[in-house]
């Protein structure tokens, strides 16, 4: 069972041995980040299919969810898309809580007690990475260095900073907010014993020997086995995602719990990173340039998923002489959203963009790790990179109707079903980096309303105005551990909403 400040108490211990001088911010933070995850918690408890909660009760003031165990959860009116901190305590029946694993705990549903430790986790890390924060005012010029910027992590998920596994030393060493250089290693594999997908360069090549970037903590922790010094390289938002300097991005196989899942590369990915890379290129010239995708330079399996790796290209080659590149999800840090005119703007170029691929037959998740924007010299959103094509949708019958040869792929990429499709894209872009950029219901729905006026359209423009807004459960996920594959929930069509 999980017991109160546990996780903070750890973390409070760590510092004190490895960042002394951290220990008075990190616990002055503490009370914040615990409002950070509990707002994060109660969204979810207001807006996901939870089995237990039977009942929602919207007073003038305030929100009751009827329990199945008879209780009453009380709480405040949850604005689906807003990312401040505005839940600082609720009440299950006459008891006060401010601690989202203690609530957790508490509430005793199945698979409470693990996710009850993953929230304490989280609320530590935030406190951690809120403690630690410290960035100059200046606009940064490097793709890595905005990616920094992102010190809360993901901006609905409880879990916005959990990394069970990682201890203190460990994500001040690695964690990109917490602005590290980490030195890359590599592991020689026969060359007869791996699986290559497109051009890996000479640098990581000798004789019959293929040489794979690791992560130094996944050769630590998982592979335990020593790897060869390589390069320093720049953690990014996916924190197993590198940008090496004046160089491409690495993505390595670091396969640790962030957020949801156990992230790795897989055979399947490293086998279609060429012929998927090649497709996303040229349907990326069907966006008028308003669109770029990343190319995949080359990936290699030692077909394993603890073993791989995939070179891309930057974001930044896709800059123009004073253009910036950053990413969407460090956007909040910028200000910019702030302007209605300009969060307008930046919407009409996410959606254009997004439903033009989208009818032609291919679904981004264009969160806001994979949606990167440029910038004019004047801060005008004027294009839009997306990176990271493993887990994009594709419709061949969308591609042939519009004359498109469909990729030689197959498996879990491919699928014709208008749900799954629609779910792809609003759900990352609509309910994910377009909330998250714009922070409230009331803010979003005035964005999309200015910015659909003068979009083509289409049935799925028609879906977006008139239905809810599909988003990943992301808390009902974690407590289903039994099943695989995405759980789906709907909000309110921010268009609609009052709140």
């Amino acid at each position: 069972m999980y017991h109160s400040r546990t996780a903070e108490a750890e973390v409070a211990e760590e510092l004190t041995a490895v960042r002394p001088d951290l220990l008075p911010r990190y616990t002055a933070e503490l009370p914040g980040a615990r409002a950070a995850v509990l707002t994060r918690l109660w969204r979810a408890f207001a807006h996901e299919p939870l089995p237990w909660v039977t009942g929602r009760i919207r007073g003038a003031h305030s929100l009751a969810l009827r329990l199945a165990d008879g209780r009453t959860l009380y709480g405040p009116h949850a604005d689906p898309y807003a990312t401040g901190a505005y839940v600082t305590a609720v009440r299950l029946d006459q008891e006060r809580h401010d601690d989202p694993a203690r609530l957790m705990t508490d509430l005793a549903v199945p698979h409470a007690a693990g996710f009850a430790g993953e929230l304490g986790h989280s609320v530590a890390s935030l406190a951690l990475s809120r403690a630690d924060a410290d960035h100059p005012k200046e606009w940064p010029d490097s793709d890595w260095e905005w990616e920094q910027r992102v010190v809360d992590g993901h901006p609905f998920h409880p879990n916005c900073r959990s990394r069970p596994g990682f201890s203190v030393a460990d994500q001040l060493a690695y964690g990109p907010e917490h602005r590290p250089v980490v030195t890359l290693g590599t592991v020689a594999v026969r060359d007869a014993e791996c699986l290559v997908s497109g051009d890996w360069p000479e640098e990581l090549r000798d004789g019959h020997d293929l040489w794979l970037p690791v992560h130094p903590w996944q050769a630590a922790h998982v592979l335990e086995r020593s790897s060869t010094p390589w390069r320093p390289a720049h953690p990014l938002l996916s924190l197993r995602t590198l940008a090496l300097p004046g160089g491409p991005h690495v993505k390595t196989a670091l396969s640790a719990r962030l957020t949801s899942s156990v992230r790795d590369i897989s055979t399947y990915s490293v086998e279609a990173a060429a012929t998927l890379s090649s497709f996303a290129a040229d349907l990326a010239t069907r966006t008028d340039g308003l669109l770029h995708i990343t190319r995949t330079l080359g990936a290699v399996t030692a077909r394993s998923p603890d073993l791989a790796a995939l070179l891309r290209e930057s974001p930044e080659v896709y800059a123009g002489p004073g253009e910036r590149v950053v990413p969407v999800a460090a956007l909040p840090a910028t200000g910019l959203a702030d302007s209605a005119a300009w969060l307008a703007a930046f919407a009409r170029l996410a959606l254009t963009a997004g439903l033009r691929l989208l009818d032609l037959g291919v679904a981004l998740e264009a969160h806001g790790q994979n949606l990167l924007v440029i910038l004019a010299a004047d801060h005008t959103p004027v294009r839009l990179v997306y990176r990271d094509l493993a887990d994009i949708r594709i419709s061949p019958a969308r591609l042939t109707r519009h004359g498109i040869t469909p990729p030689a792929l197959t498996g879990r990429l491919i699928t014709d079903d208008v749900t799954t499709l629609r779910r792809k894209l609003f759900g990352s872009l609509v309910a994910g980096a377009l909330a998250g950029t714009a922070g409230s219901g009331r803010a979003l729905g005035a964005a999309l309303e200015t910015a659909v006026r003068d979009l083509p359209g289409t049935a799925d423009l028609t879906a977006l105005r008139e239905g809810p807004v599909p988003a990943k459960a992301l808390t009902l996920m974690r407590l289903s551990p039994g099943h695989a594959g995405d759980i789906w929930s709907t909000l309110p069509n921010p268009r609609m909403s009052s709140d």
